[in-house]
């Protein structure tokens, strides 16, 4: 399934979360189904507001701890609990706060890892996780449509420096958000091929 534009990804996120929440109906001690809604929540929070999106985070570490429970060894439920962990840090302001989200989310990783050592996207997972309090740090500095304010020439020189700082900020932020999704999204879709799942009907 091509899964370029955010419709598309929508789409497929949500008859993921409808197919596990149909077949935990049949098999509530399925880690495999509760790991794959844990990760289809968290993809959909992406597209909701703040609210909603806290909501459907605290429903997917459930499902995860709910898999867990059942397979303690399971390490694709761990890296999905470790990046419902971080997405839940990035939307604290308070780096302190946010601190002890990062934690438990590097907790999990190292974990995954431990459990599936030849895994590169874990461990490139744990790498960026390192690295996340600091990116966290940079996001809540520099908001959104922040300007500089200065006078003369200054001002000219001192904007160029902002916005390449800027830049580099959110190519970190990029990548460090594009790997949780990416790898989150693959997990995901690859747990339904597996299952040789139809694909969605196609929206009327």
């Amino acid at each position: 399934m091509d899964m370029g534009s955010d419709f598309d990804r929508l789409l497929f996120f949500e008859h993921a979360r409808k197919t596990a929440e149909v077949n935990y109906a049949k098999s509530p001690l399925d880690a495999d189904n509760l790991t794959r809604w844990g990760g289809a929540l968290i993809e959909l929070s992406q597209f909701q507001g703040p609210a909603d999106s806290k909501k459907m985070l605290t429903e997917a570490i459930s499902k995860l701890e709910e898999a867990l429970t059942i397979n303690p060894n399971k390490h694709d439920a761990m890296w999905c609990m470790a990046n419902a962990y971080t997405t839940q840090a990035f939307m604290i302001p308070d780096l302190e706060e946010a601190k002890v989200y990062f934690q438990k989310a590097a907790d999990y990783f190292r974990q995954a890892v431990e459990e599936d050592p030849s895994n590169e996207l874990y461990k490139k997972s744990l790498e960026v996780a390192a690295k996340a309090p600091e990116l966290h740090a940079e996001i809540h500095k520099h908001p959104v449509g922040q300007q500089v304010i200065g006078g003369g020439a200054s001002s000219s020189s001192q904007s160029t420096k902002t916005s390449t700082k800027k830049k580099k900020s959110n190519d970190l932020k990029y990548d460090a958000m594009g790997w949780i999704i990416l790898g989150i999204g693959i997990l995901v879709w690859l747990g339904y091929s597996k299952n040789h799942m139809p694909p969605p009907p196609p929206p009327r």
